[in-house]
């Protein structure tokens, strides 16, 4: 049940971007901030903790565990470094993934050649 229940979640983050896409003008790059944002609001009041409760590993896969995990952080280095912490531990999860996306993607861009 929990693998369906990963599948479903996943698919309708899914199907409400397409929906989203196809019916605004609204580029790629809104929608995932809106989804980063969404993600983010929802950890500020412990529903996205609740979401992976029920869902499993299937809801840190879409980009809203992206404002999950961001929110996550700053709030655990807040409750122990005080104010300072919130600015500290906004990228104690996400540092890793962060930094692999900026290395993959320089060495991508020495190896391929832009079309335009």
């Amino acid at each position: 049940m929990l693998l369906l229940n990963s599948f479903l979640f996943c698919g309708t983050i899914c199907m409400i971007s397409q929906i989203i896409l196809d019916n605004t003008k609204l580029t790629p790059g809104h929608i995932t901030s809106i989804l980063v944002v969404v993600g983010a609001a929802l950890d500020s009041f412990s529903i996205y903790d609740l979401i992976i409760k029920y869902v499993g590993g299937g809801a840190m896969l879409p980009i809203t565990s992206f404002g999950h995990s961001l929110i996550h952080g700053a709030l655990a280095a807040t409750n122990s470094n005080g104010f300072i912490g919130l600015l500290m531990g906004m990228f104690d999860l996400t540092a890793t993934g962060i930094t692999a996306a900026i290395i993959f993607s320089f060495v991508f861009s020495l190896i391929f050649k832009p079309k335009n």
